[in-house]
């Protein structure tokens, strides 16, 4: 189990590396000056060029990021250039939202998906499948800031039942956490529903049948515990993606996390900010991709003698 755990950090710090550094060069691709944004618009182009020259954005590409990473070595990320603060300061004071979000998005997502997807599969071809097999691609179909304005148009706007935005109670989660949660019950589902009737068809399933055993044991005991490990990498993938995905629904739904913060970084082209962003955003998910590796292992065995 060691040597499995050290590889996947290895392969964690390759990711880390890999995305600071497709991060860096697209801001600096991209057109647009961000020394502009610290300067009045009457500025003269002497005072741009020495803004440019204090950032340190006349230096060569490469110059630029080689500094970068001395600085990251150091765990010094910058200052927002757009508010003044340490960068990773204002994400810790972000995230605790997006951290709230995503765990009821989840829990949701899960609560509801894997009870359908193993409903569907055990009663295959009957009118229980074919609806959770219609409310999964619709699920999938329906994009999420779509549904988020609908949701707040008719709970929010028509009903009143709900905030349509804001932070701070349980009725104000509930909207974005399920606008949230729907694309990714659809999709465990559906992997649920495929898994377990691959697992159905398996020899040590006809036998626990053909021993007498109640149905109710055969499923939960058997069948369960092997459908159940696709579905776990599918989860710790999207739990890790919902860190990306939450940017609309946050941007919508005015949620104060750091998908929010990042559309504002963006719109302000705040290079420290963005960089910052990417970086945690990198490490969220792959410490969520090894806690599944892990827990992947512990269900089956056989992974860490493959690996």
């Amino acid at each position: 189990m060691g040597k499995f755990i050290l590889k996947r950090l290895l392969q964690a710090v390759i990711v880390l590396i890999g995305a600071s550094a497709i991060a860096f060069i697209l801001l600096r691709v991209i057109p647009g000056d961000p020394a502009l944004l610290m300067l009045p618009e009457n500025a003269t182009p002497a005072e741009r060029e020495a803004m440019r020259e204090s950032m340190g954005l006349n230096l060569p590409i490469w110059l630029q990021y080689l500094h970068y990473v001395k600085q990251m070595l150091l765990f010094d990320f910058g200052d927002s250039l757009s508010r003044g603060l340490p960068s990773m300061q204002l994400i810790f004071n972000h995230l605790p939202a997006t951290g709230i979000l995503v765990f009821w998005a989840m829990i949701l997502a899960i609560g509801i998906a894997i009870p359908l997807g193993m409903l569907a599969a055990v009663k295959k071809n009957s009118l229980s499948d074919y609806a959770v097999s219609v409310l999964a691609l619709l699920g999938q179909s329906v994009p999420s800031y779509w549904l988020g304005m609908m949701l707040i148009l008719l709970l929010s706007v028509q009903m009143k039942i709900l905030p349509t935005s804001g932070y701070g109670s349980w009725s104000h989660i509930i909207l974005p956490a399920f606008t949230l949660a729907v694309y990714q019950l659809a999709l465990i589902a559906r992997l649920m529903r495929s898994s377990t009737l691959d697992v159905l068809t398996n020899d040590y399933v006809r036998t626990a049948r053909a021993k007498g055993l109640p149905e109710r044991i055969v499923i939960f005991k058997h069948v369960f515990k092997n459908a159940l490990i696709p579905t776990v990498t599918m989860i710790g993938l999207q739990t890790g993606q919902l860190l990306g995905g939450a940017i609309i629904t946050e941007y919508i739904f005015s949620w104060p996390g750091i998908g929010f913060l990042t559309v504002q970084s963006i719109s302000v082209r705040d290079y420290p900010m963005i960089q910052s962003l990417v970086i945690i955003s990198a490490l969220v998910f792959v410490v969520i991709n090894l806690l599944v590796d892990i827990l992947y292992a512990i269900i089956d065995r056989r992974i860490v003698v493959d690996s």
